[in-house]
């Protein structure tokens, strides 16, 4: 299928991005595999990492923000003693600093950035200023002030510590750590490293760095750019996922056919306490809960519901029939 022959599809597939590839030149090379004409991604990746991309198509992209707001997990690598300009290994070396740090000291450092902390986020981002990356003032070598922001760090545990001998002889040793994080979303996992490794005195920078979960998503089940690249448009097309995938995480509610000609007019609805939240269950989600929203087995949007108003959020476009079933 070449440029100008493209298609409406709808659904969901979950990339396991390989490291050099950019979030949207990954997502740009799947589009074309499939030959959707709409497609967005569930959350920058740097192309240094690796790992959970989620791209969505067509009306899932009116999803997409659920994982941009989503917590996640990484895996990650850092060297200590070594700080580049990027906070990464794809920077430049600025300085190298004498490493003498314990495996506890270590997780005291790893423990003390867990909860609500400040990042300052890196000069290497996509992050604007009067409509300009900051990645491109770096590149010109300009250093702009940037206020600190507050992220949300739930986890991080040390998985791995080992020495690393230096290069050239008379050249001091590092170390190399391999810690887990859970994050809420804005967290910037280079930063992290080299907050650590400040902390600790000796400095550190991202060596790699692979994402494991996005919300309720995980690894299970991605596919990679080679497999995609393998196949034909048919069995490309079948891997792709339902649109409530974005939305999984979220409990579902399901309304009558009266409910749901009203809640795809953008209407708050007053529901009964027996609202179906399942179809096996008579009971309506806790207050206080975003749901996703179904007539019958067909995902209509997504809602806000409090104390038996259900508020519409985002919607799908979708006609029912009047004989439809609820």
């Amino acid at each position: 299928m070449n440029r100008q022959e493209t298609q409406d599809i709808d659904g969901v597939m979950l990339l396991d991005k390989p490291a050099g590839w950019g979030s949207t030149d990954a997502l740009n090379r799947v589009k074309r595999l499939l030959g959707a004409r709409k497609a967005g991604h569930g959350g920058t990746l740097d192309p240094m990492a690796t790992g959970l991309l989620p791209l969505a198509f067509g009306l899932a992209t009116r999803f997409s923000h659920e994982s941009l707001q989503a917590d996640k997990g990484y895996r990650a690598t850092m060297l200590m003693g070594i700080v580049t300009d990027t906070a990464d290994a794809q920077g430049r070396e600025l300085r190298r600093r004498p490493v003498a740090v314990s495996e506890a000291a270590l997780r005291e450092a790893c423990a003390a950035h867990v909860g609500r902390i400040e990042q300052v986020p890196p000069m290497f981002s996509a992050l604007k200023r009067d409509g300009r990356p900051l990645y491109e003032y770096a590149r010109e070598g300009i250093e702009l002030e940037r206020a600190p922001r507050t992220v949300h760090i739930d986890a991080i545990e040390l998985l791995g510590l080992e020495p690393v001998p230096g290069v050239a002889e008379g050249e001091p040793g590092s170390l190399r750590a391999e810690i887990s994080v859970r994050c809420g979303k804005g967290t910037y996992i280079r930063t992290l490293a080299q907050d650590i490794g400040e902390r600790l005195g000796c400095g550190a920078h991202l060596v790699a760095l692979r994402r494991e979960r996005v919300g309720g998503l995980g690894l299970q089940g991605a596919v990679t750019l080679a497999l995609l690249e393998s196949l034909d448009l048919p069995e490309r097309l079948a891997l792709l996922r339902p649109a409530d995938t974005l939305v999984a995480g979220l409990p579902p509610l399901v309304l009558d056919e009266p409910h749901a000609r009203r809640f795809l007019h953008g209407q708050r609805l007053r529901l009964a306490a027996n609202t179906r939240a399942e179809p096996d269950r008579a009971c309506a989600p806790d207050s206080g809960q975003r749901v996703r929203v179904y007539h019958g087995a067909r995902l209509i949007g997504t809602g806000q519901y409090d104390d038996g108003l259900l508020a519409p959020r985002r919607l799908l476009p979708f006609c029912i029939n009047p004989t439809s079933p609820s």
